[in-house]
């Protein structure tokens, strides 16, 4: 008599057994879940990266890593700072600020309002015009240093329709509005336009 038909056929041919389906089965469907688990909370909200938003309150933890469990980098004790968000993960965003540091914060504390730093890269002492329209040749409206923060309305891609508070000692506050030249700003891209 001839034994099992499986007995003549080579092992790495033999169709498994129910117990190696099960196994092949519970294998395939483990590594779906986490698949699908890691697309979940991966899922990026649709909006651009990078782009430029603001801190919403104070004080915001920045955070080494997305969530609550990582160690705090730094702390934004003013709010309206723009940071530009460079990831997401889940409710995390990863930012960057004028200075390059990097660091997480929840989105519940960012705002899609708009603000910006005047020429950081300028050199202490000189300043850059707030004219009254997007114009060169336009009336000086203020001179604002380098490090000031604005708030902005709108951008056309060469000019920022801008808002500067000036705080002085005695707290009383005076506000400029006028235009700034978009390359003279962190925090509003070569040529980015918006309302």
């Amino acid at each position: 008599m001839i034994g099992p038909l499986h007995a003549h056929v080579p092992r790495g041919l033999r169709r498994p057994g129910r117990a190696g389906l099960r196994a092949f089965v519970a294998l395939v469907t483990l590594l779906l879940g986490v698949a699908t688990a890691t697309l979940a909370f991966a899922q990026p909200t649709g909006l651009p990266l990078p782009r430029f938003v603001t801190t919403r309150s104070n004080p915001i933890n920045v955070r080494v890593g997305p969530g609550t469990r990582y160690g705090v980098a730094w702390v934004y004790v003013r709010p309206g700072t723009p940071v530009e968000v460079i990831q997401e993960f889940d409710t995390w965003r990863k930012v960057r600020d004028v200075d390059g540091s990097e660091g997480w914060i929840h989105q519940n504390l960012l705002s899609g309002n708009r603000a910006a730093i005047v020429a950081p890269w300028r050199a202490s002492g000189e300043t850059v015009p707030l004219l009254a329209r997007g114009d060169e040749s336009a009336p000086v409206r203020a001179h604002l240093p380098p490090g000031f923060r604005v708030e902005l309305s709108s951008c056309d891609g060469r000019w920022c329709e801008v808002r500067a508070t000036d705080h002085p000692e005695s707290g009383r506050g005076r506000t400029f509005t006028g235009m700034l030249a978009q390359s003279e700003l962190w925090g509003a891209y070569v040529n980015e336009v918006f309302d």
